[in-house]
């Protein structure tokens, strides 16, 4: 569509509202009444419903046209001459209004045009572009109204016309013309009178204009005795052809007549049935049709069937009333329920008029009700064959739930052909009575249930359990029932106070679920909220529970087996006859040969039983056949094997079913990505964007007939393969249970799946639970979307060495982002943005693929290369061809990518508004829009605030704003005109973890719950913004206002400023919020917690390790790294093993441990890719040393709490993968007591306000801190229930300012101890070597509880899934060191009666001890099978093996990545063939022991914690654990009195040494400690400072001021102008003066020599705050600070000088002081302007200088770390013009900056003329003002060193 034909439309309503969009149907205007419709699909349906003859349509789905229209041409099959795909001949909607319009890039295999050729050639007009969420609402609240769609009256209006910038809205309707003389909107469009259709008779416009007959195929015709055909007279008042087609399927001939037709004459005699079709209009115009159907009554001569228009006449004809309904029902989601069965359909409606049920006659009773808002839905006669609905059960579009209806039509008129007599009975409709049906499915009577958890976290099953099992506990608290939770996983929020009443911290496996129920004797178990672990425990035991008394609710557990064993559900599935994949279950590899052959290839191999697809793939051929089924076969006794689909479409259906057989489908998704990847590693689209209403409800009723003959109750999940080019479809599977796809969908729609899931277990019907969001709607509805949510999963492979990348049947992701937007584009960006910080949306990236190779074989970067490939000009054909991802998708895609580029051409100044508005639009950030426009982030942000573009809030709701929504769960987006809410509240923001990944998992979630739920106890308003869809934080009714959004500067700026928040809380989410934390802060957001440049100062290596050693805690020996030759020099010093990693990482990554030479080369590439930004590290690796774990709470540096938890492994493990004991079991009461002291003191050097954490290591009592984290960390949930001293509500008040309990008095029983165990995912991740080091590993954590630490441990291991050993052990150990230490251990192995087997060396070793061994070795290729006993493949793949400790030494000699040692070959095996594995020597020994002291695991008091006591049961307190002393701060005094300066003058930078500036330093630190504490301090309280300025200044002389006010002291200021100089008083008379009244003086004078003449006369100390061009001292002083503020170091800088470097004295103060410091200087300076030579030479001689240039050039500032801009001075120039001729010479801008790095920074001593853009104020990078508030803490330590007494 060229740009000259895209129009501008108006809507106007007639209360005076109009909006804007564009024109896409017909070029005319229209007037007709405007109603809404919530559908999602079937619009070429709804357009051809005569119903809406005469209105204006608004869709409430906002993607509309993407499925095209199907051709006008094909003929219905059944009907002949009628079109097949249209419910009639032609469009009788007036007008059609749209959110967003697919245009031609539409995608369907029966579509033949897009829907605006259609709405041409049937001269409709439409428009898109419009708010249609905010005009529905205005219909919701106002009703339906008048509206008209206006072009414009001229052709200059085009779509780029922006006329959004002066939208208006006039609050009277205005008459056509200006208003009161001024011109108005309406003067721009044509003008139309207002058309009330409802004022005409629109029947006679729609209805048949001569009666037609319509027979049946011979095949199913129905006849009549007489030997006619059956036949039924169909009264066309608007008739959709579906209702004919549904009649003459069933065998009927109908004759279909106009509506004024005197149709008596023929009943009961040609005639054997009256239908009454649908219709437009008010039903009191039509009394003739209404005349006829009452004779018919009297008449009673046949059975008598009305739909919609059809209903209202009959109702009309048997007396009653019908009036005009406030918006009337049109969707398809409509919830009826039927007054006789008590059963609840979903049915579309269309209708605005209702019947009155109160008019009803005698002989007359409803029969259905509408389930949300009370009207009439159906009547009935009690004595004839009477009925009528006002939904339509012929759907199209909608559900087909309802179509029986016309079975039961059909029934009763072959009824009353047999026997006259069945005239004067009431129809009889299925389903029985609604008493009989509550005697047959009561409610479930429970007192007790317990819920089975998930345990820890792993690949394919993760948060989302926690998710699901929290609401499922709400459900049950909610109905009063006493809750018992098994669950091992301490970080989550379910096993928290507050959801269950009793938790046990024990593995869910049968044996000790076994175990609680013979201890709890509960009533009832739910199996179906803890993933595919809890559905085990319920197969195992599903034959013991009824015997222990316990009663499964929900699914029975023989539906789950069905489900699971995927030939019995085969089988199931062939009974209805539906389509499951060909397929063939197999035992052995024979009889998995023999079923490829019948299948043929290519195939998919599953393990039945098995999670997320482990133990699956794809086989082209007998080879790879044989390979997995080997795989599969140690997963599970059975595998599957199908024909695989690849490059079907991959739909999801999440289903509910209630005991009483009411069914819904909460949300279907589809998968951009088609069938071949497991659908939790697909990108995932809700609703389904490409099937049309055929292919939606088709798959809908499968699922509907799917669940109803498995017999679930409660909630599932069905997955299809549909193929793109048919209908053909196949079921995949069903998932009886919440799966991740349930999370999402809840989160998606807003509909709480688990939470109603649980209530129906106890038999609640769907529609007595309410809408948990509208609180007036019931809960057996089906959503109704006005947006669309993508679903990108999250990989973190390369944490794993030798992973595979590629992506197939079985899972690898570990975390999901989900994201919300009014169109796809808008989504897809959020969530590419969600996946990882440093994506910037769908763009072109560098990253290193092959185009081809990555679209073919899809990976984890497969989203890049389609943005790549676009970008290098491959069509959307090509990649369609490649990838088979649906062409709607990839049109959208191509789109952004398209626009990039126009966009590009643009700046943030001078970008139209418009295409500003459609970036935006199409989810573009401004991050991405700075990529484009070289510019920065803020820069853009500011540009587009500047002319008033900004998000808007929309609220799900469910209902698609057809009601008020109570709860806030909230999305932004830039497609809508006005926000949902309202912004009173305030509410304090808490951001929480984003996605889940390794390093940041479901322990984050718990610490943001519990800061959100402590500040609502406490009276707060509270804002939570995550993107999580798996946790409980992003659960609606946990804050007052949620909102789905990404956690990035952008998103927290614009809804901190709209909420206008009270503060954010950025320390429980994680590194995510803290990354942002410092941006933030220098916008003037307020932070609550620990200030965020005491985060930095934690962060930055430099910083923190120069406070550690400020405050002497000792750390170990550690470098930057810039080169390998520094690197290696340091490595010979401190000597091998060193640590290698960069700065600001989460959970290690990329750090890596060295242990000679050649490594270190290796390494360090790797290191440096990870984080260009910072640099990269090397510590000394201190082996053999405990790592210890601090977690504390702090209040203004105050410590106010604090755990300490031992690691079991040495140091050298990430503390995410550690075994963790609390209470500490083997610490040294010394160590503890350095380890609280340490931790006091660091607490107080930042200043803590809130959570922190600090890894200590320890040997021999000596203790290093390795990092701290001034945020919750990982292991905050387990102290924190371990202890029962909740640390994070702790911080929370103490960040919040409320009052609480410093130290808490503790709890615990005396023998009590906690270990948490990590939980890893290694057999999901072919291929990686799992070994522990000091990257992590691990996905999730278990924590239980023992008497012993050795009872805790073997029950926590337990519950990640480890088996314990029965007979065999096979050992390998590599180094002789750990050969030692296991020596008692084998022996213990040994006397316990295990038989010992061990690799060559290891045997021999063992043998030597005398300890008998079997020796078993890795054998070559193929010789296998000659010696069986020996190999140890062998033992490994026949399971014969049933633990393996293999011990890997340090690999101290780099091998090549591609070698593959045989220590890691059989660890993989054992891996794959699921034997345990134990790869450290400590956990190997503390195990052991474990397995020594055969502990009988029975449930103990230890074992549980209880929330709530059970009916009568007792609590017990136990004794006390030891409390602390708050520790005392460290005087500032202290520095203070060792002052070198005390007294001193300050007068040039030469009198300062390094050590100096350390000292002068540290003191500035403590000051800026010091004011955000206390804002002033005593230090030179009485002491008076003069300050005497002979030339203007406000900074110097401000600061100055401030600073002595600051510190306590007065001042006294002289000014020159006022002084006694004007009498001709010497500077020396004037300074002796001053020197009486004041204890030092601050000195600025013209004059070079004046600081040297002051100091001669002067008693007291002068500090020369500049003696004319020659030096700034404090100047400098204050510049050095803030480049070791900002960038942590000062060594290793390139640091450019610009601008006049002759006069500018700071300029040359500086360049003296960095003599001390190693960098590199380059000088940048217009001619004449020159660095005096003097300066330069001594930088040249010190080897500092660098290049000199005249111009500033992209590579200098490319190379510069700090650019520091001077101004050109006028008052320095004797030749004014040389000043004019350079005065601009320099000016510094965004497009300067376009080559910086990213974490440089631009300085510049102020005040500034032109030699820095304002525009550059905005960027990060920008110091100077930062530098101001550094010269206040460096003045004020300066005068304290000076003045201090």
């Amino acid at each position: 569509m060229a740009v000259t034909d895209i129009l501008k439309m108006a809507l106007e309503l007639e209360d005076g509202f109009h909006c804007y969009g564009t024109s896409f149907g017909a070029n005319k205007s229209v007037s007709g009444e405007l109603v809404f419709q919530t559908g999602m699909v079937g619009y070429p349906e709804s357009l051809t419903d005569p119903s809406y003859r005469g209105q204006i349509l608004v869709i409430t789905f906002p993607l509309i046209g993407n499925y095209g229209v199907p051709s006008r041409e094909t003929r219905d099959e059944l009907l002949k001459d009628l079109p097949a795909h249209f419910e009639s001949n032609e469009i009788h909607v007036a007008g059609l209004v749209v959110a967003t319009y697919a245009g031609e890039e539409y995608s369907h295999y029966l579509a033949s045009s897009s829907l605006g050729t259609w709405l041409k050639e049937q001269g409709v007009p439409a428009i898109y572009g419009v708010d249609t969420r905010a005009l529905t609402k205005r219909i919701r609240d106002e009703g339906s109204m008048l509206g008209r769609l206006l072009l414009p009256s001229s052709p200059d209006i085009s779509s780029t016309t922006d006329l959004s910038a002066v939208i208006t809205r006039s609050t009277t309707p205005v008459q056509n013309g200006t208003q009161n003389g001024v011109h108005s909107w309406k003067d721009d469009f044509e003008t139309l009178p207002w058309v009330n259709p409802n004022l005409k008779n629109l029947v006679a416009e729609v209805s048949i204009k001569v009666p037609k007959s319509y027979s049946p195929e011979p095949a199913t015709a129905l006849k009549h005795p007489s030997g006619r055909a059956v036949r039924v007279i169909c009264v066309d008042v608007g008739l959709k052809y579906n209702q004919l087609r549904c009649l003459v399927k069933r065998g009927v001939e109908v004759l279909v007549v106009p509506w004024d037709y005197d149709f008596t004459q023929l009943l009961g005699e040609e005639y054997d049935g009256l239908f009454i079709s649908n219709g437009p209009g008010d039903p009191a115009m039509l009394e003739t049709t209404v005349s006829h159907i009452k004779d018919a009554l009297d008449k009673a001569k046949t059975p008598i069937f009305g739909i919609c228009l059809g209903h209202q006449l009959l109702a009309r004809a048997s007396g009653a009333r019908t009036t005009k309904m406030k918006f009337g029902n049109r969707g398809h989601n409509i919830p009826c329920t039927n007054r006789i069965s008590g059963r609840c359909y979903i049915t579309s409606q269309n209708h605005g008029f209702a019947v009155e049920t109160e008019s009803l006659l005698p002989g007359w009773e409803e029969l259905f009700v509408n389930a949300n808002d009370g009207t009439n839905e159906g009547i009935h006669h009690i004595g004839r064959p009477y009925f009528s609905v006002q939904f339509h059960p012929e759907h199209a579009p909608g559900p087909e739930d309802t179509e029986f209806l016309f079975d039961i039509f059909i029934d009763a008129i072959q009824k009353c052909i047999e026997s006259p007599a069945a005239l004067t009975e009431p129809v009889i409709f299925p389903g029985g009575k609604a008493e009989e049906n509550l005697k047959l499915h009561p409610r479930v009577s429970v007192k007790k249930a317990l819920v089975l958890g998930s345990g820890g976290l792993s690949i394919g099953q993760a948060g989302e359990f926690d998710y699901s099992g929290s609401q499922a506990i709400k459900a049950l608290k909610e109905e009063g029932i006493y809750t018992i939770l098994i669950n091992p996983n301490i970080a989550t929020i379910q096993t928290s106070k507050g959801l269950a009443d009793k938790v046990y911290f024990l593995p869910v496996n049968a044996e000790f679920v076994r175990k609680v129920i013979t201890y709890e004797k509960p009533d009832a178990i739910y199996v179906t909220f803890g993933g595919q672990t809890a559905l085990q425990v319920g197969i195992q035991l599903k034959d013991e529970l009824e015997a222990l008394g316990v009663k499964v609710l929900g699914t029975p557990i023989d539906t789950i087996i069905t489900t699971e064993d995927r030939e019995l559900f085969a089988r199931s599935m062939e009974s209805i006859g539906e389509k499951c994949a060909k397929s063939a279950s197999a035992t052995t590899l024979e009889e998995a040969l023999d079923a490829s052959e019948k299948i043929g290839y290519p195939l998919i191999v599953r393990a039945a039983f098995a999670l997320g697809g482990l133990g699956s793939g794809f086989a082209d051929n007998k080879e790879e056949l044989i390979e997995l089924c080997n795989k599969a076969f140690a997963a599970s006794p059975q595998v599957l094997i199908e024909r695989s689909m690849k490059g079907w479409k991959e739909i999801e259906y999440e289903v509910v079913r209630d005991a009483h057989d009411n069914c819904i489908t909460v949300c279907n998704m589809e998968n951009f990505d088609p069938l071949g990847i497991h659908t939790g590693d697909s990108i995932v689209v809700a609703p389904s964007q490409t099937l049309s209403d055929d292919d939606y409800n088709m798959l809908r009723t499968t699922a509907i007939n799917v669940i109803r003959h498995l017999g679930v109750v409660g909630e599932c999940n069905i997955q299809y393969a549909l193929n793109p080019f048919s209908k053909e479809y196949c079921i995949i599977e069903v998932n009886a249970r919440l799966s991740r796809s349930s999370a999402l969908a809840s989160k998606a729609t807003g509909y709480p799946l688990a939470f109603v899931a649980a209530k129906l277990g106890l038999g609640i019907p769907l529609n007595e639970i309410t809408n948990s969001v509208t609180k007036s709607t019931c809960a057996c509805f089906e959503p109704s979307l006005d947006y669309v949510v993508v679903k990108i999963p999250r990989w973190d492979l390369k944490k794993f060495t030798r992973v595979s990348t590629a992506l197939g049947s079985s899972m690898k992701s570990v975390g999901e982002v989900m994201s919300i937007g009014r169109t796809f584009e808008e989504a897809i960006q959020k969530a590419i943005r969600g996946v990882d910080p440093s994506n910037l949306g769908f763009n072109e990236t560098s990253a290193l693929m092959s185009i081809d190779q990555e679209l073919q074989t899809p990976s984890d970067q497969r989203l890049f290369a389609i943005a790549n490939a676009m970008h290098a000009g491959y069509s959307v054909n090509k990649i369609w061809e490649m990838t088979k991802i649906d062409k709607w998708f990839l049109s959208r895609l191509k789109k952004l990518s398209d626009f990039s580029k126009v966009i590009s051409q643009w700046s943030p100044r001078t970008v139209p508004r418009p295409q500003f508005v459609e970036a935006k639009k199409l989810g573009f950030s401004d991050r991405q829009l700075a990529k484009f426009w070289s510019s920065t982030e803020l820069e853009v942000r500011r540009a587009r605030l500047d002319v008033f573009i900004t998000p808007i809030v929309k609220r799900i709701d469910t209902v698609a704003a057809e009601f008020p929504a109570v709860t806030n769960y909230l999305y932004l987006t830039y497609n809508g005109r006005e926000s949902d809410i309202t912004f009173d509240d305030h509410g304090v923001m808490v951001l929480g973890s984003g996605v889940y990944r390794i390093g940041s998992s479901v322990e984050f979630d718990w610490c943001s719950v519990r800061a959100i739920r402590t500040l609502r106890e406490h009276g707060f308003k509270t804002v939570m913004v995550n993107y999580n869809p798996e946790t409980v934080s992003t659960d609606y009714d946990e804050a007052d206002r949620l909102y789905f959004e990404n956690i990035n500067l952008e998103s927290i700026l614009d809804i901190y400023q709209m909420e206008n928040s009270s503060g954010v809380i950025l320390s429980m989410g994680g590194q995510t919020p803290n990354n942002i934390a410092l941006p933030l802060y220098r916008l003037n957001v307020r932070i609550l917690g620990t200030s965020p440049e005491m985060i930095d100062t934690a962060e930055n290596r430099y910083k923190f390790s120069r406070m550690l050693d400020r405050i002497s805690v000792d750390q170990p020996a550690w470098k930057e790294l810039t080169s390998l030759e520094e690197a290696l020099e340091f490595c010979d010093k401190v000597s091998y093993p060193v640590l290698v990693r960069p700065s600001y990482v989460l959970s290690g990554a990329a750090m890596n441990t060295v242990y000679s030479k050649d490594d270190l080369a290796a390494y360090l590439k790797q290191a440096a890719d990870v984080s260009r930004e910072h640099p990269v590290v090397i510590t000394k690796y201190i082996e053999n040393a405990k790592e210890i774990e601090m977690d504390a709470v702090a209040r203004n540096g105050t410590m106010i709490g604090h755990f300490i938890s031992e690691h079991v492994e040495n140091a050298g493990v990430h503390s995410g993968d550690a075994t963790l004991i609390l209470p500490p079991q083997d610490l040294d009461p010394e160590t503890i007591r350095r380890i609280e002291d340490a931790t006091r003191k660091i607490g107080n050097a930042l200043n803590v306000t809130g959570p922190f954490n600090i890894q200590f290591i320890a040997k021999d009592n000596e203790i290093k801190v390795i990092e701290c984290n001034v945020r919750a960390s990982r292991s905050f949930p387990f102290v924190s229930k371990v202890m029962g001293v909740d640390l994070i509500e702790m911080a929370t008040k103490a960040m919040a300012g409320l009052p609480l309990v410093e130290y808490p008095p503790v709890t615990i029983p005396p023998d009590y101890v906690g270990v948490k165990v990590p939980q890893f995912s290694f057999s999901r991740l072919s291929g990686a070597d799992p070994v522990l080091g000091v990257e992590m590993a691990s996905t999730g954590e278990v924590a239980c509880f023992g008497r012993t630490k050795y009872e805790a441990y073997i029950k926590a291991l337990l519950s990640t899934g480890f088996k314990l050993p029965k007979k065999n052990i096979l050992l390998s150990i590599g180094s002789f060191k750990d050969k030692l230490e296991m020596l008692p251990s084998i022996e213990r192995l040994h006397k316990m009666g295990y038989s010992l087997f061990a690799t060559a060396g290891t045997a021999d070793y063992i043998q030597e001890h005398g300890i008998p061994v079997k020796f078993l070795e890795v054998l070559p290729e193929g010789s296998d099978a000659q010696k069986p006993e020996y190999s140890l493949t062998q033992h490994l793949a026949n399971n014969m093996i049933d633990l393996y400790i293999n011990l890997p030494s340090s690999n101290r000699f780099r091998r090549p990545a591609t070698y593959m040692s045989r220590g890691y070959l059989t660890r993989r095996m054992a891996v794959d063939y699921q034997t345990p594995l134990v790869t450290n020597v400590k956990n190997a020994k503390i195990l052991i022991e474990a397995l020594a002291r055969q502990y009988d695991l029975e449930v103990t008091k230890v074992d549980y914690q209880t929330f709530v006591p059970a009916p009568q049961s007792e609590s017990t307190t136990a004794p006390l654990y030891r409390q602390l002393q708050a520790p005392k701060a460290v005087q500032l005094p202290e520095l203070l009195a060792r002052s070198p300066f005390r007294g001193k003058h300050i007068l040039s930078v030469s009198q300062f040494s390094r050590a100096d500036l350390h000292d002068l330093f540290t003191v500035a630190q403590e000051m800026r400690l010091g004011v955000q504490r206390q804002g002033c301090l005593d230090i030179l309280k009485g002491r008076v400072l003069c300050t005497m300025f002979f030339e203007p200044s406000t900074r110097t002389s401000s600061s100055f001021d401030a600073a002595m006010k600051r510190l306590g002291g007065e001042v006294v200021q002289i000014n020159e102008a006022y002084s006694s100089t004007a009498k001709g008083e010497s500077l020396a008379d004037t300074i002796r003066t001053l020197g009486c009244y004041g204890d030092a003086i601050v000195l600025r004078h013209p004059d070079e020599s004046s600081a040297a003449i002051a100091a001669k006369f002067s008693n007291v100390p002068i500090i020369n705050a500049g003696n004319g061009a020659r030096e700034h001292p404090t100047q400098a002083f204050l510049d050095l600070f803030t480049i070791r503020e900002e960038l942590g170091t000062v060594n290793g800088l390139t640091i450019t000088f610009v601008g006049d470097l002759r006069y500018g004295r700071t300029v040359h103060s500086l360049c003296e002081l960095l003599k001390h410091y190693d960098v590199t200087i380059q000088l940048v300076a217009p001619a004449g302007l020159e660095l005096p030579a003097k300066v330069r030479d001594a930088l040249k001689r010190r080897g500092q200088l660098g290049r000199e240039e005249a111009t500033l050039t992209e590579d200098i500032v490319a190379h510069s770390d700090v650019l520091y801009v001077t101004r050109v001075q006028k008052e320095r120039f004797e030749d004014q013009d040389l000043y004019e001729r350079v005065k601009a010479a320099f000016v510094v801008d965004n497009a300067v900056l376009k080559t910086a790095k990213t974490n440089m920074i631009v300085m510049h001593p102020l005040p500034r003329n032109q030699e820095i853009a304002e525009e550059l104020d905005f960027d990060p990078r920008a110091a100077y003002f930062r530098q101001m508030r550094y010269g206040l803490y460096t003045r004020m330590a300066l005068l304290a060193l000076v003045m201090a007494p």
